[in-house]
């Protein structure tokens, strides 16, 4: 790490080279990993993660760089280097930088360097146990524990050193079933801003390891999923993939700002159904995605993005909001030093509605139940989406039935944000890696059980008639 001295110096010359702003990001992280495959422990690595970025702005221009030689001549010398993109001199003089440390959100109980790898190989094995006993048909399991410890300072020339300190856990089952030329797979993978606590308290790791394999060998057993157009009904959790990808990456400032976004000028508009509310919020204590301040040094908040159907306000960070004339709301982050920062989410979720998940289901005559989705490709620029759905079943005369394979859904955010006809009470996040421009990032996807009352589904098991 720098001290004030050197901050000011370095930032100087960042200053000199024509920028308006420099900012100095130095990263130390230490991660673990602990792998337990069909049975046997496979991986128990350590990595550290040490270096420092760079980046000057001037105006609507951006250059970053970054070295892991974290030392002042190092890092001058890479400004030198970046300098060269400006041609056109100025003078900005900084005298003096004030230390801010940030405010602890997450805090740990159990920190994860006082917990021995035994520990955490005994927890990984009773789930893991529970997968590979659960059907012959399972042919292979996993049960990993991933965790980092991070310090990170931030220096720029708003005239602050931020210091930050946080620390992230996640645990991940899957297993593969397969016949007859079948496979499907099952996971979870439950994490959280937190110590080795939460896995101890909040995450009964067979039972877990039960619902994944229930589900894997459920859904090869499965027909095909029928195709045409229906109303789906999506769960909650990690349903909430749905609007995180084809609805919350457009409301990123990295695309509204330079109009590559369907909900780029449409403040104050009705963009979704008037049941429909979101927020995106950084702020919530352990949550996977919840940082004490973002990736530029500013306090991350609650933001909300969509009240009552009208769009309220975007995922803003100070260099993509120089375009639109606002100022950043927390949203700026990366996956570590080697990244430049740009606008992202954290925890993004659709807010509870009136309508109980049992309702929503009765007043459904024909249709499908996503339980949960898989992966799937969106274009943010026009909305457009395809997922698949990891478990789903048909639903018939409001009562659901059986479960099908090789579900998709097919359609535009816009659309579905204006058919979501009913919003359930059972709130609930789910814990995933959103990659984009500034790498891969921990968030937090969420929704109620939700209705759209009609989308396109797609499947092998024939048209609807």
């Amino acid at each position: 790490m720098l001290n004030k001295a050197q901050g000011l110096r370095i930032l100087q010359k960042g200053l000199l080279t024509g920028a308006d702003y420099a900012e100095i990001f130095i990263e130390d992280k230490t991660s673990q990993n602990i792998v337990i495959e069909n049975g046997k422990v496979e991986t128990s690595s350590i990595n550290r993660t040490f270096g420092a970025g760079v980046r000057l702005l001037k105006g609507y221009q951006s250059v970053y760089g970054f070295t892991n030689e974290v030392n002042e001549k190092s890092i001058t010398k890479l400004i030198e280097s970046l300098s060269k993109s400006f041609h056109e001199k100025q003078c900005v003089f900084l005298d003096n930088l004030t230390k801010k440390t940030a405010k602890t959100l997450s805090k740990s109980e159990i920190p994860f360097d006082t917990v021995s790898d035994q520990e955490v190989i005994n927890y990984l094995k009773s789930g893991e146990e529970i997968l590979s006993r659960f059907d012959k048909r399972i042919v292979r399991t996993n049960a990993s524990l991933s965790h980092q410890h991070s310090n990170i300072q931030i220096i720029n020339s708003k005239g602050f050193i931020i210091l930050d300190e946080k620390e992230r856990g996640r645990c991940a089952l899957s297993c593969v079933a397969a016949e007859g030329g079948k496979i499907e797979t099952g996971f979870e993978g439950p994490g959280a801003s937190a110590g080795f606590e939460f896995f101890l308290k909040n995450v009964d790791i067979k039972e877990v390891a039960n619902r994944v394999a229930h589900n894997a060998i459920m859904m090869l057993e499965a027909k095909e999923c029928p195709s045409g157009k229906m109303p789906v009904i999506i769960g909650n959790g990690f349903g909430g993939t749905l609007f995180h990808e084809a609805c919350g990456h457009p409301l990123e400032a990295s695309a509204v700002s330079k109009g590559l976004s369907v909900f780029a000028n449409k403040i104050g508009q009705q963009i979704a159904s008037p049941v429909v509310s979101a927020i995106d919020d950084g702020t919530i204590p352990n949550g996977w995605g919840s940082n004490n301040v973002d990736d530029e040094g500013n306090p991350t908040q609650k933001t909300l993005l969509i009240e009552n159907g009208i769009l309220k306000n975007y995922l803003i960070d100070d260099f993509n909001g120089r375009r639109m004339g606002l100022t950043g709301n927390g949203a700026c982050r990366r996956q570590s030093y080697r990244f430049e920062p740009t606008s992202r989410m954290s925890n993004t979720f659709i807010c509870n509605g009136k309508s109980t998940p049992e309702e929503i289901i009765k007043a459904t005559k024909f249709g499908l139940y996503a339980q949960s989705l898989a992966g799937g490709s969106v274009n943010p620029v026009t909305g457009e989406f395809n997922f698949g759905c990891s478990v789903a079943y048909i639903v018939r005369d409001g009562k659901i039935c059986e479960p099908v394979r090789g579900a998709s859904i097919i359609g535009t955010g816009q659309d579905v944000l204006m058919k979501i006809d009913m919003v359930g009470n059972d709130l609930a996040r789910a814990q995933g890696m959103c990659g984009a421009a500034s790498g891969y990032c921990p968030v937090d996807v969420g929704q109620p059980t939700i209705r759209v009352s009609e989308m396109t589904v797609g499947g092998n098991g024939g048209e609807i008639k």
